[in-house]
């Protein structure tokens, strides 16, 4: 009797231990904390340089330096920072995107940094095709 009263004892606690540890995670504000996430453009004429700029602050208690930033594929070039963003400061992420590829797209650009976890970044969008693109003069 005493060995079960011993296990459901250890089972009960391990289940609210578990139950804390995962609600003050969400509490947890990320370090590097960007505007948004994603951005959607439709209709980007083709062969324009549209570029995509995910902006963030640096919530961490140190400077923030982005070490690398991966696109998921060579038609999509990231530039980071190069100079490490201090506590409560805004920086950028800059995405091309190459614009000569007609149709739809979606592509993830993952942000490195010393601060915290890897951050995945995603843009989405369709480009016209020659014919449909407006001219510019």
């Amino acid at each position: 009797m005493k060995y079960l009263q011993l296990s459901l004892l250890l089972i009960l606690s391990t289940a609210i231990f578990a139950q804390t540890a995962t609600q003050s995670k969400k509490d947890v504000q990320p370090p590097l904390k960007f505007a948004v996430l994603e951005i959607e453009r439709q209709n980007i004429p083709y062969g324009s340089e549209d570029l995509f700029v995910f902006e963030f602050k640096n919530t961490s208690k140190k400077a923030a330096v982005i070490t690398n930033v991966q696109t998921s594929c060579g038609c999509t070039a990231a530039d980071r920072p190069e100079t490490p963003i201090r506590k409560g400061k805004k920086g950028v992420i800059k995405v091309h995107y190459d614009t000569k590829r007609v149709g739809g797209f979606t592509k993830t650009i993952t942000v490195f940094s010393n601060v915290g976890d890897p951050i995945v970044l995603t843009i989405k969008g369709s480009v016209l095709s020659p014919s449909d693109s407006p001219v510019i003069n």
